[in-house]
């Protein structure tokens, strides 16, 4: 009688668990693809549109821990000092009707000759 009470907290527990895990593995990928965007696109005369491209490639061979990245896809934008790049997505959901969204944003100067 008493495991009838408590195996539904303990089932509570161990989803929680799991799905905090499954969100920070896809925090981390939308963080590791948007560093190597600003890596692509801050390099000296980068073409328009690297960065994204090398998040796009990240993100395809990543798997599916980051749902729904590309519906607005990678954005970077670069002016002559900075780079920002940002992923946005979901994380897999182990709990059925629920998203958790999951946005990552890096920086990055731009490689420019300067005057000394």
């Amino acid at each position: 009688m008493e495991l009838a009470v408590v195996m539904p907290a303990i089932l509570v527990l161990l989803f929680a668990s799991i799905q905090a895990a499954v969100w920070f593995v896809a925090r981390a990928t939308a963080l590791n693809a948007a560093q190597s965007a600003v890596n692509a696109q801050r390099v000296h005369q980068a073409p328009d549109g690297a960065g994204e491209a090398r998040a796009v490639a990240f993100l395809t061979a990543a798997g599916d821990w980051l749902v729904g990245w590309d519906s607005p896809g990678p954005q970077c934008v670069a002016d002559a000092t900075e780079v920002v790049c940002t992923v946005t997505g979901t994380s897999l959901s182990v709990i059925p009707l629920v998203s958790f969204p999951v946005r990552q944003t890096a920086h990055g100067t731009v490689e420019r000759w300067t005057t000394g």
